[in-house]
């Protein structure tokens, strides 16, 4: 698995958090409930008395404090310049430590109905340095705002609880669910139990935090604060990690333009620059973002590149764009264009089209699944096939169309590379007469992240080289599930088309859902085909005779992850995941044993 997804796969914990509203609806809802329950279980307490007095009361102490809460610590956590915390963000952090201190007042109120001493209080408190504990961890490692402040911030829901019980028992007589108590030995309790439980996440986060600081000069809970950022708000902030971290390499991208009768008409790009590495970080968007910055029609498909290759700045796409419209100006074009061909070697499928002088070569292995192909391996593939067929500039894609997952990249020295490099060998030169080329393009607004696809939705470009039909579908999603491109491939050839291939963007504009990956037909299949075939068909009906010119360019400089820093992030991470499962099991069994004996056999 690469350094990246390491990082996105931190999203399979993330949830959808619910509306502010949601959220205290049911803080009101549990907390009523929780004080009917206790109360119920209390001897000689009628029905009636539960619901309406101990709801009340369980509303009062748990309820309206965890909603007080919500609504003080959002704006304070934002005034300290820390990571933008919505308000039902706030408030969903309230109602889970108010869950969690309410399930150990009523085990509390149950464990008293069957012994002598009465252990409410003493749950009551339990749960509140439990609330303390979780709220200070989740608040110091998301918000960025550091430990002093996020370990007064976390204090104030149970304070605010254990000051309610304080004022409800002062006020009101509420019997044997109570019981005598001290207030000094209440905060005292409270306070020593906080003070184990925060020693103990400190332990555990200098133990993450050392080793990541240490290789990349950033601190673990910021790197996470910075992915939740990046997830729940799409900041770029994490951005300037990447770029602390960037090594500049030299790339390649290609391009066939195509000229009808009012200029450009359409552009075909295959930049060797990987489109992630998450969202809208560096070039997670990239084929959106660079399409945009022409005024033309664009594909943007996705160039032989492995995660090494993600830009560390969407800065860097301009990069790109200025190295195609450099090449654009001085563009040589020509009239004819060579059927397309179809060639096969073992598992390796290569699809070709010639323009003139250049070749535009297209490589998959569907319907057997793989992912990215190597840069190192594109570069060979260019090179021996400008060898055997002598063309001037050879432009290859990576048809990344049935998805495999990490273990199917396509690395130098693996069996697939071989095969690759004999279909090359295959490649002949046909005859070539003059064409015409049609485009559409369909953002299917529809779907979204959710289906596996990205803003640019579906593109479809056409051409007609003396009556043979070949659409090249682009679907802006990350890889596809095995065998959805022979489903489109079916429903294309339907119409009055002879070839078709389908390609995905790679893009990872849509990986910041569940599992870090999110391919392209695991939903909306028939959406998704039917509005390729309807692009198809427009595509047919906007033909016009056109002239093709294509090159291949070097981009210099371009700041990526690159392989080094990738490889250390995966390995830093690595070892503190390994070191976590060991450390963080003893050293919290351990703080809650403490806390649990001074809280329940310390007596004052």
């Amino acid at each position: 698995m690469s350094a990246v997804d390491h990082i996105t796969d931190l999203s399979k914990y993330m949830v959808t958090l619910p509306p502010s509203r949601i959220s205290i609806l049911t803080m009101t809802f549990l907390s009523f409930l929780t004080g009917a329950i206790a109360a119920y279980l209390e001897p000689a307490v009628s029905l009636f008395d539960s619901i309406v007095y101990g709801g009340s009361t369980g509303f009062l102490i748990f309820g309206l404090t965890s909603i007080m809460d919500g609504a003080i610590s959002q704006p304070i956590i934002n005034a300290l310049d820390g990571r933008h915390m919505k308000i039902k963000q706030a408030m969903f952090i309230s109602l889970l430590n108010m869950v969690l201190v309410a399930l150990v007042y009523i085990v509390g109120s149950l464990v008293s109905t069957f012994t002598i001493y009465n252990y409410v209080i003493d749950a009551i408190i339990l749960g509140c340095a439990l609330a303390f504990g979780v709220r200070t961890f989740i608040i110091w490692s998301t918000s960025n705002i550091g430990a002093v402040r996020s370990i007064l911030i976390s204090a104030i829901q149970p304070v605010l609880i254990l000051s309610m019980v304080v004022v409800i028992v002062s006020l009101t007589s509420i019997g044997t669910n109570i019981g005598p108590f001290s207030i000094i030995a209440v905060a005292l309790k409270g306070l020593i139990a906080a003070l184990i439980l925060m020693m103990a996440i400190y332990s555990f986060i200098l133990v993450i935090e050392s080793p990541i600081r240490h290789n990349l000069g950033v601190g673990g809970l910021e790197l996470l604060s910075l992915f939740i950022a990046q997830y729940t708000e799409g900041s770029q902030a994490m951005e300037k990690l990447f770029e602390d971290m960037g090594e500049p390499i030299d790339t390649l991208v290609g391009v066939v333009s195509f000229k009808g009768k009012n200029g450009i008409k359409g552009l075909f790009i295959s930049p060797c620059v990987h489109p992630g590495p998450v969202g809208t970080i560096g070039g997670g968007n990239m084929p959106t973002v660079l399409a945009k910055r022409f005024d033309s029609f664009a594909m943007v498909s996705h160039g032989p590149s492995t995660h090494d290759f993600n830009p560390v700045s969407s800065r860097e796409i301009c990069k790109i764009e200025k190295v195609i419209k450099n090449s654009l100006e001085n563009m040589e074009y020509s009239p004819v264009a060579s059927p397309f061909i179809h060639i096969e070697h073992e598992d390796a499928k290569l699809s070709a089209q010639y323009f003139g002088d250049n070749l535009l070569l297209l490589a998959t292995f569907a319907p057997l699944g793989f992912d990215d192909i190597d840069f190192g391996v594109g570069l060979s593939l260019i090179k021996a096939a400008q060898g055997h067929t002598k063309a001037d500039n050879v432009v290859l894609v990576d048809c990344h169309n049935s998805f495999k997952g990490e273990s199917g990249r396509v690395l130098p020295g693996n069996p697939e590379v071989f095969q690759l490099m004999d279909a090359v060998e295959k490649l002949e030169k046909p005859e070539q007469s003059e064409f015409k080329m049609g485009c559409a393009y369909d953002p299917i607004e529809e779907l979204g992240k959710s289906s596996g696809m990205g803003q640019s939705g579906v593109k479809v470009m056409v051409l007609d080289v003396q009556g043979q039909k070949t659409a090249y579908i682009l679907l802006d999603a990350n890889n596809m599930v095995i065998g959805f491109r022979k489903e489109i491939l079916q429903a294309v050839e339907k119409l009055d088309v002879d070839h078709a291939e389908v390609m995905t963007t790679d893009t990872h504009f849509v990986n910041t859902l569940s599992g870090g990956h999110n391919p392209l037909g695991m939903r909306d299949r028939d959406v998704i085909i039917a509005k390729t075939v309807e692009c198809t068909q427009n595509a047919l009906n906007d033909l016009e005779p056109v002239m093709v010119g294509s090159e291949t360019m070097k981009i210099a400089g371009i700041n990526t992850l690159g392989p080094t820093h990738a490889t250390e992030l995966v390995t830093t991470i690595s070892s503190i995941v390994a070191v976590s499962r060991v450390v963080a099991p003893l050293i919290f069994v351990l703080a809650l044993i403490f806390v649990f004996i001074w809280i329940f056999y310390w007596t004052f």
